[in-house]
């Protein structure tokens, strides 16, 4: 049998209200869209929102109330300045699922809904989250305990 490789393309939320979702999308969350085709947007990060009709064949077949019951996986962004990104938020009147909080591994997120529930989640990145461990006295073999990283990875990250 001959292989045929199969690449992972990009992920698709769908969307109650494509407007409100490309707002959500592109002025909360600072996503830039990629291509426009109308109920089906783009997003360059990988994302795509997409605004089933109820004749297409996936509402046909599953039936609309399937494709509301969200939460069983999560969009993941980050962010260098989590603090700014969760007073904007809050300044939107966004659901939170929890404000900002200090993962057991040392990462700082947030969790919130995009306007059809969809779970988000926007976390430092690795190398920020790393270097203010360091800044708050942690030795890089603690921070290896509590994160599980590789001690040559966190020197690398304290470049």
């Amino acid at each position: 049998m001959n292989h045929i490789p199969i690449h992972f393309h990009s992920a698709a939320a769908f969307v109650s209200d494509i407007g409100r979702s490309k707002a959500f999308y592109t002025g909360l969350l600072g996503q830039e869209i990629e291509l426009d085709f109308g109920k089906n947007v783009i997003l360059k990060c990988g994302l795509t929102l997409w605004e089933i009709q109820p004749a297409h064949i996936i509402t046909h077949t599953l039936g609309s109330e399937q494709l509301t019951e969200g939460n069983r996986f999560e969009f993941y962004f980050e962010t260098p300045d989590i603090d700014e990104v969760y007073r904007r938020l809050l300044a939107a009147e966004v659901t939170f699922l929890h404000p900002v909080h200090e993962e057991p591994w040392g990462q700082r997120t947030i969790r919130l809904f995009d306007p059809d529930r969809h779970l988000i989640e926007i976390g430092e990145p690795l190398k920020i989250f790393i270097g203010r461990l360091l800044s708050e006295g942690m030795t890089p073999e603690a921070i290896t305990e509590k994160t599980g990283l590789p001690l040559e990875m966190v020197h690398e990250l304290n470049i």
